[in-house]
């Protein structure tokens, strides 16, 4: 008998900051450039407004992930940790961990491809607020982020990257980290100031 994949789905926003000093060339050349510092280290956080993972619903949890990419993203030999919402049941837990690992490939099948050593996942207190523009992700002592769009002329809307082919979303807001604190797995980073991104996700399984 075939192994399945089980159904999964996520809807919500994602925060990313990262060690690029302008806005992450890895968006619109979809990892074919390097980083603009050669190398890629990032953090970024999940909101799960809806969605479902094997019929155990998601909704209300919060992910965080610290990424270590040696080179052009696209090339792989990433690194990459998870923190999962200490809230999540065993189950949400289990299926979390397979959507960000890549396990069960869909939206997030790169990871499998890409990841070269999964530093694991752990439970963690995982908070993703909104203050009006800006958002914010703590992680325990693991992560203090803060990121807030760049302003553009025109103060009512946001500066935007639309139309890409970009796996995480197609339309990106780019923004700026007012802090970007990350202590794990003896990484020790502050990316305040540099490049950050918002997107709104629509992930899945395969079709």
């Amino acid at each position: 008998m075939k192994n399945t994949i089980p159904e999964w789905n996520l809807k919500g926003e994602l925060i990313l900051n990262c060690n690029c000093t302008v806005f992450c060339p890895c968006v619109v050349s979809l990892g074919k450039h390097p980083p603009t510092e050669g190398y890629c280290q990032a953090w970024m956080g999940v909101r799960i407004d809806e969605g479902n993972f094997d019929g155990e619903s998601l909704a209300g949890l919060n992910i965080g992930m610290v990424l270590d990419i040696p080179g052009n993203m696209g090339r792989g030999n990433w690194k990459a940790a998870a923190y999962i919402d200490e809230r999540a049941t065993e189950k949400a837990f289990e299926g979390l961990v397979s959507i960000f690992s890549g396990k069960v490939r869909g939206t997030t099948g790169l990871f499998s491809m890409l990841v070269s050593e999964f530093l694991g996942a752990e439970r963690a207190p995982v908070v993703f607020e909104n203050d009006g523009p800006k958002r914010r992700l703590i992680v325990g002592k693991i992560i203090q982020g803060e990121v807030e769009p760049i302003e553009g002329p025109d103060p009512n809307e946001d500066v935007k990257v639309i139309n890409t082919g970009y796996w995480m979303g197609s339309e990106i807001t780019i923004a700026s980290a007012n802090k970007g604190r990350v202590r794990a797995h003896g990484r020790v980073w502050d990316f305040e100031g540099r490049s950050a991104e918002i997107c709104q996700i629509n992930w899945h399984g395969p079709a």
